[in-house]
């Protein structure tokens, strides 16, 4: 995890769901992710860098002693498991408002994630495009003021023609049939 704080930090695009989450409590705290927090918010920086190694030191500290009683957890059956991690979830949602509207929403979410699994959707994509679209919109909308409202600016510039002609390429290959049988075989779970 503490790998995926570098492309985080230095460029401000998270590489995966945790990290989106990340730019996500960022955003909320008006901090832009990227190479100006080193800069902006030097405090929180090397915060980040101090809890990962604090962190990193209790982590060993607690489970190198405690490996016997972690052990014995993988024992307990998933129908034990699993409401007692639902009740320490809705009681955690509770205690953040003390409202049951936070619990009925988490689990409205939860039921939706549910089918999301089970429509075979990715929630990583989900999650990215939650996070990002917004940023896309802004800078979408920027641009074209910058342009005075020409969408031809998109196809004029090769930087930007060359990342669109790069994105259709890309999902024109990932289309293919046989790309895509290769793809479902290799992340097929065994």
């Amino acid at each position: 995890a503490q790998t995926s704080f570098i492309p985080l930090l230095t460029l401000g695009i998270p590489p995966n769901a945790v990290m989106a989450l990340m730019v996500g409590a960022m955003t909320i705290h008006n901090i832009q992710p990227g190479p100006q927090v080193m800069t902006s918010n030097p405090a929180l920086f090397w915060g980040l860098i101090a809890s990962m190694w604090l962190g990193n030191l209790i982590l060993i500290v607690l489970n190198l002693p405690m490996i016997g009683i972690w052990v014995k957890l993988l024992k307990v059956p998933y129908r034990y498991l699993y409401p007692a991690i639902l009740t320490f979830c809705c009681i955690g949602v509770y205690s953040v408002q003390n409202t049951t509207f936070d619990v009925f929403q988490t689990a409205a979410f939860g039921i939706i994630g549910y089918l999301f699994i089970k429509l075979r959707c990715e929630p990583a994509p989900l999650l990215l495009g939650f996070v990002l679209g917004p940023m896309m919109e802004e800078n979408f909308r920027r641009s074209l003021l910058l342009s005075r409202g020409d969408f031809s600016v998109f196809v004029t510039r090769p930087l930007s023609l060359g990342l669109l002609i790069a994105a259709a390429v890309l999902v024109a290959i990932v289309a293919m049939p046989s790309i895509k049988a290769k793809r479902e075989e290799a992340f097929q779970e065994e």
